[in-house]
């Protein structure tokens, strides 16, 4: 802090010895000490003060920036919820229209290959009858021969579970 030489300290000391006398000499460096270690308790404590408020500083901008980080976050996640909504609701809106389309009649779509459901049959029903013209549906040759007892009796168990009734009633 201060550039003193020894040579220096040794002229204030015996400037010191001849002003304030050898009887108070020690007392006066006690109190010189004491005063001297209160002004670098001081000193540290201002030095510590101000990497106090140094660190404190670092934090409120580091805290300002997680906050700005955690906002953008939160909107990231907000814009996403509501893309994965709009994009949800896309996919419910096709689900409905393939649905509603499902329950419509066959005839109705212009498809010549399919046949049409009656209005008495449910949706599903003309599925299941096997179609002769048609190679992934076809009925085997042994139950389509006419006259053969086995398709007789199978298409007319087709009828009555078609009309809810059995043959016993």
């Amino acid at each position: 802090m201060f550039d003193f030489s020894f040579s220096e300290l040794l002229v204030v000391a015996v400037v010191a010895l001849i002003v304030i006398g050898p009887q108070r000499l020690p007392k006066v460096a006690r109190t010189a000490g004491h005063l001297l270690g209160r002004l670098q308790r001081y000193v540290a404590d201002v030095k510590s003060d101000i990497n106090r408020e140094i660190e404190l500083e670092e934090l409120r901008r580091l805290r300002a920036e997680m906050d700005a980080a955690a906002r953008s976050v939160e909107a990231t996640a907000r814009s996403l919820e509501v893309s994965a909504r709009q994009h949800m609701g896309e996919i419910q809106e096709a689900f409905d229209d393939v649905k509603h389309e499902a329950a419509q009649p066959l005839s109705s779509s212009g498809n010549a290959d399919v046949p049409a459901v009656a209005s008495d049959e449910t949706p599903g029903a003309a599925l299941q009858q096997p179609r002769a013209d048609h190679p992934a549906t076809a009925v085997p040759p042994t139950q389509s021969q006419p006259g053969s007892h086995a398709a007789s009796a199978g298409s007319a168990d087709l009828q009555i579970a078609a009309s809810g009734k059995s043959s016993t009633s």
